[in-house]
């Protein structure tokens, strides 16, 4: 694992967590238990496009290409 880029929350029925890495690599947290998160290593294609387009809008402009890229948005 390398640096992180950036971590991006999104809200809704679930609160699910995604931080990118420099080396491309994507950690999942999964909230549904706060005692216990379901912590996942994600490939680009484990993400639906629902998400990818959701973290892309709250994704901060100065990191939004290099996580474009890793998630190889469109």
């Amino acid at each position: 694992m390398e640096n992180e880029i950036c971590t991006i929350t999104l809200t809704g029925d679930q609160s699910e967590q995604y931080t990118f890495y420099s080396d491309n690599t994507i950690k999942k947290i999964d909230n549904t238990d706060n005692l216990k998160p379901l912590i996942e290593w994600l490939s680009p294609k484990q993400i639906n496009k629902h998400n990818k387009d959701r973290i892309i809008r709250s994704c901060p402009e100065d990191v939004k290409e290099i996580v474009m890229q890793i998630l190889d948005y469109p």
